[in-house]
């Protein structure tokens, strides 16, 4: 486990950035797992920063996102999928063909997971994890439970969760309930993870996760096994 801490935001931003303009650079055709939520947003924007310099090209790069919520259609202005369009794909020369997040529309979810997993044992697995910290521990959608979820799966939304998202829509009532997110076992198979946390209200469960017990009720402390942990923090080590 290498832990980088912050000064600011904004370094966080950028030392995050640092990471994965390196493995793109050393490794143009890597395939990257991307997360969504506040976090990520000052990376995507330094990743888009050094694109327009030149100094980046995205265009053999393929990406899999950790998670949609169920019920949004990819225009949704709250899905996951726009989310990404507008912070980082719309604005680098990516191939859009390349990019994926699960179809939170799909019918059939069931069938919908496994389509994901199936995806991402095609690509040969995922180089590079992008992840946030949720307040309750989660990575992904993986929430706490008793047990940790391997596969891509539907899951309910804790009420900590909900109640993060909300400021995100115009009322609580129109926050999904439910989102398809990738497992615990495609996350951990990822060659190297990032985690990103910002924020005195998550030193606690940033601590829990690192240093504490591995259980699925901490989803994240699962990733002190990881071989090839790096966490950049603001305000939370």
């Amino acid at each position: 486990m290498k832990l980088l801490k912050a000064d600011s935001p904004q370094d966080m931003s950028r030392k995050a950035a640092n990471i994965i303009s390196a493995q793109i650079i050393l490794h143009p055709h890597s395939v990257l797992g991307l997360a969504t939520g506040s976090s990520p947003i000052g990376t995507y924007d330094q990743l888009v920063e050094w694109y327009q310099k030149g100094d980046l090209d995205f265009s053999e790069v393929t990406t899999v996102n950790l998670d949609e919520y169920c019920g949004l259609d990819g225009s949704h202005e709250q899905s996951y999928r726009y989310f990404m369009n507008q912070h980082l794909f719309n604005r680098v020369n990516i191939n859009m063909e390349q990019t994926h997040v699960p179809n939170g529309k799909a019918e059939d979810v069931a069938a919908e997971c496994r389509r994901y997993d199936s995806l991402i044992a095609s690509l040969g697995g995922i180089d590079l994890q992008l992840l946030g910290l949720g307040h309750n521990g989660h990575i992904g959608f993986n929430e706490p439970s008793g047990a940790f979820e391997k596969t891509t799966h539907c899951v309910a939304l804790g009420e900590s969760t909900i109640q993060a998202n909300a400021r995100f829509f115009d009322s609580i009532d129109e926050v999904p309930r439910k989102a398809i997110t990738m497992g615990i076992k495609s996350i951990m198979q990822a060659k190297k993870i990032l985690l990103i946390v910002n924020g005195e209200d998550k030193r606690d469960i940033l601590h829990q996760s690192l240093f504490g017990p591995v259980t699925p009720n901490v989803p994240a402390s699962i990733l002190q096994l990881h071989p090839d942990l790096t966490v950049v923090a603001c305000n939370a080590l």
